[in-house]
């Protein structure tokens, strides 16, 4: 990259949401944009996860771009490897490639008042300018590691979930498996088999729903090939059955009890020792905590090699892994999912605003996003998947695109003010949008459900989850409304305003 070079937007990340940006820009006819990604792929989430297992629990034709279709998916609910390799294609297809700049971290990016642009700085010492920059980093980009005593010192093998160490052989180890989300019930069943013996470390159990999973038959692919609008029916489909379930989920969170009883089937269909079953029956109702699918995990709990500590890992002492009940278990490693910081993303704190302070000190008491997007004190920033965005029951694919076409509607309008211009989102009405979603959000089982969950920040509000329909959300960041935001201007300069003077005279 050559210094100072200056484009018109940066998107930061090659995810869905970064791709996604990349792909509307260029339909906006916008080519003046490159696309920052720390790694030397693309593919973001689903390039880093890469541990056994790891697999969607969003079905693959509504896990998918809408202006993007996929008619060859091998699954009704598709792996890693395929879902990166279609992030890949997104790339080939769309022309992506000549504006994706890998192996490049920013490091910093701070708004110039006078210019009017963003200063970003990466690892290499590289400088760009932009004249917006769009962050589609993802919340599920930077792995939390637990805080607990002796850790550091466990002389086994530890990793994250996130970053598997594939060059290390579990056969025959004994491994502690730390965490009981989304990852692990899929990491569990993988590894079971070959383990010498695995101890599963839970503090709170989830509510684990049968995974309807299939291969996709020939037929089926044919059928989507030869007539597209079979495939956007399918699509359709999908997405109206999880939009008929969000009143469950935000206003009605008392009739989830029949999809717990379900749940609680799927368990004691593999569970049939009592001790066993009470430890893994949740007592939050289903919901306030993500949702989980899979018909291995409890199968692979209840086989004789696997332990499951029910009172979560409080210290680590040599090779001894201690349980907050007292439980002693020796191990030859530790494998961590313990999930992301996601109401604490580390990327907000490389974004210096107007004022100078950081964007994790403009939230270090709740985050908050007008729409999703935009944070007042940062002037043409916008954010894929920002605050209350997330979704507990359909894809988020849907809700990128819903973004997308807010930050489309943003570079329209400026272009229509014309000449050096910024928008910054008010305080007054990012204030008002975020106290309407968490008014919404009180009656929602993820704030009444009796649970405590990633969901929640430190100080215990839910600034994660949407409470409402994607229908709703598309409606509300369909287009940009100027009343929202205050319109920046270059500042005037003494000789700028004496030559106006001057004009003024003659």
């Amino acid at each position: 990259m050559a210094q100072h070079e200056h484009v018109r937007v940066a998107v930061i990340g090659s995810g869905f949401g970064g791709l996604g940006a990349a792909v509307r820009l260029r339909r906006e006819g916008i080519t003046d944009f490159v696309v920052l990604e720390r790694a030397s792929a693309v593919g973001g989430t689903w390039r880093d996860n890469s541990y056994p297992g790891c697999a969607c629990d969003v079905p693959s034709h509504l896990y998918s771009f809408s202006f993007a279709p996929n008619p060859d998916w091998p699954r009704t609910f598709s792996g890693q490897q395929h879902i990166r390799a279609y992030l890949e294609h997104v790339a080939d297809t769309f022309g992506l490639r000549p504006h994706i700049r890998l192996d490049h971290e920013v490091t910093v990016m701070r708004w110039d008042n006078d210019a009017l642009h963003w200063v970003i700085e990466a690892a290499d010492g590289s400088t760009l300018t932009a004249d917006a920059v769009v962050s589609a980093t993802g919340p599920l980009s930077d792995p939390k590691l637990p805080d607990i005593p002796g850790l550091a010192a466990f002389p086994g093998k530890v990793f994250h979930s996130a970053q598997w160490d594939h060059d290390y052989d579990l056969t025959g180890k004994r491994v502690a498996v730390i965490g009981t989300g989304a990852s692990a019930i899929q990491i569990v069943p993988e590894i079971q088999p070959k383990a010498g013996r695995l101890t599963l470390f839970q503090r709170t159990p989830p509510w684990v729903m049968p995974r309807m999973d299939r291969a996709i038959s020939g037929a089926e692919k044919w059928l989507h090939r030869a007539l597209p609008f079979t495939a956007t029916a399918r699509r359709g489909l999908l997405w109206g059955i999880r939009e008929l379930q969000v009143g469950a989920f935000t206003k009605h969170p008392n009739q989830l009890g029949l999809v717990e009883s379900i749940a609680k089937s799927n368990m004691a269909r593999a569970i049939k020792d009592p001790a066993l079953r009470a430890k893994l029956t949740p007592s939050y109702r289903i919901g306030c905590k993500r949702i989980l699918l899979s018909n291995a995990y409890y199968p692979a709990l209840a086989q004789p090699n696997v332990d499951v500590v029910d009172s979560g890992l409080s210290e680590v002492r040599g090779s001894t892994l201690v349980g907050s009940d007292g439980t002693e278990t020796e191990a030859d490693v530790i494998i961590l999912g313990t999930g992301f910081h996601v109401t604490d993303m580390p990327i907000a704190e490389r974004v210096v605003g107007a004022d100078g302070i950081t964007l994790a000190e403009s939230w270090k008491d709740e985050m908050q996003a007008l729409r999703g997007a935009t944070a007042a004190g940062f002037p043409n920033w916008m954010t894929i998947i920002g605050p209350n965005t997330g979704l507990g029951n359909s894809s988020m694919i849907l809700m990128i695109e819903s973004q997308l076409n807010y930050m489309a509607d943003y570079m329209r309008q400026l272009d229509v003010l014309g000449g050096r211009a910024a928008l910054d989102a008010r305080p007054a009405a990012v204030g008002a949008w975020n106290r309407r979603v968490q008014e919404r959000m009180k009656r929602t089982v993820w704030n009444t459900g009796g649970c405590t969950s990633w969901y929640l920040d430190a100080n215990g509000r839910n600034t994660t989850v949407w409470p409402g329909t994607t229908a709703e959300f598309r409606r509300a960041t369909r287009s940009v409304d100027l009343g929202e935001y205050d319109v920046l201007r270059p500042p005037v300069t003494h000789s700028a305003a004496q030559a106006v003077t001057e004009e003024a005279a003659r």
